[in-house]
């Protein structure tokens, strides 16, 4: 919710898992949350980054890394590391 000077108020605003698209709880304390960091042709950092959540289930299903992976690739950070398979 926003004030009428457009600050956001709300205590807390939940999360939601890159992987499968659910709502992080606040009592899953297993989640994890991820910046990767956005760099120029140099390699230097720019000051920007992408943030990619992974819930507590994801993780204890073991599918973190995978996920992960899957997530980067689509966007743009990997290379021919994950492909889907029939």
């Amino acid at each position: 919710m926003e004030n009428d000077q457009g600050v956001i108020v709300d205590l807390y605003i939940p999360r939601k898992c890159s992987a499968t698209g659910r709502l992080i709880g606040a009592k899953d304390h297993a989640a994890i949350q991820i910046n990767v960091a956005n760099v120029d042709s140099t390699g230097v950092m720019n000051g920007t980054y992408e943030t990619f959540a992974i819930s507590g289930a994801v993780r204890a299903r073991a599918e973190s890394d995978d996920s992960i992976n899957r997530i980067a690739t689509q966007s743009g950070y990997l290379k021919n590391v994950w492909s889907y398979q029939k």
